[in-house]
């Protein structure tokens, strides 16, 4: 059965959470005090929702304490959306944002896509203009180096790369990536194209060509 981990101070959130998951077949552990995630085996999650304003210790500090433990999809429960809080969270390993009000549709749609993309086969390595991508290991290494992606941003740029030269708009992106087929949150996916940027520069890559109007494209 599929795990899911829901950290909200506010028991109302929690409560509609734990009863829109449970109805779709998930097993959910919901936590009020961030501070008793401690007594958690966290490795046993599939997928884990942070709120991320919450006395003690928020959601952005959680993320960073555990990412580095659990290796599941983290998606952030918050009505901060502007952009700098944006590159903040999926700076440190967040992999997507549900903006608060949400609706029980859009929360059991973005966890399904989450999950469904987790559990994708990928069997074989490809080099694309001297990029490796081990498509198992979900892994990039250029010059025999690993650039150190997160699975989002990993997901983006196999996307990309896989279809270089096309031209995909952020909308495209998102639904392929996360494989929520409503309205997408752009925003994501051009924080997740910054932080992909950002690591290619420091690796001496710049694959990612933006496409004023349009979207973007592996050259």
């Amino acid at each position: 059965m599929i795990n899911i981990l829901a950290v909200d101070d506010e028991e109302h959130i929690l409560r509609l959470i734990k009863n829109a998951l449970v109805k779709e077949g998930y097993r959910v552990t919901a936590v009020s005090d961030p501070l008793e995630l401690g007594k958690l085996k966290l490795s046993e999650y599939h997928l884990i929702l942070l709120d991320v304003m919450m006395p003690g210790k928020d959601g952005f500090a959680l993320c960073e304490e555990i990412r580095d433990v659990v290796d599941c999809p983290i998606l952030f429960l918050t009505a901060k959306t502007k952009e700098a809080d944006l590159m903040k969270g999926l700076g440190i390993g967040g992999d997507d944002y549900i903006a608060k009000p949400f609706g029980i549709g859009e929360l059991r749609a973005r966890v399904a896509a989450h999950l469904r993309r987790e559990t994708r086969e990928k069997k074989q390595a490809v080099s694309v203009g001297g990029v490796q991508f081990l498509l198992k290991a979900k892994k990039v290494k250029y010059m025999e180096k690993e650039i150190d992606f997160t699975k989002s941003e990993y997901a983006i740029c196999e996307y990309l790369a896989m279809n270089h030269g096309q031209v995909f708009s952020k909308d495209r992106i998102y639904e392929h990536v996360f494989g929520y087929d409503k309205e997408s949150d752009n925003s994501v996916i051009t924080e997740h194209i910054k932080n992909i940027r950002a690591k290619c520069q420091r690796a001496g890559l710049e694959p990612i060509e933006t496409v004023w109007g349009i979207g973007y494209r592996w050259k």
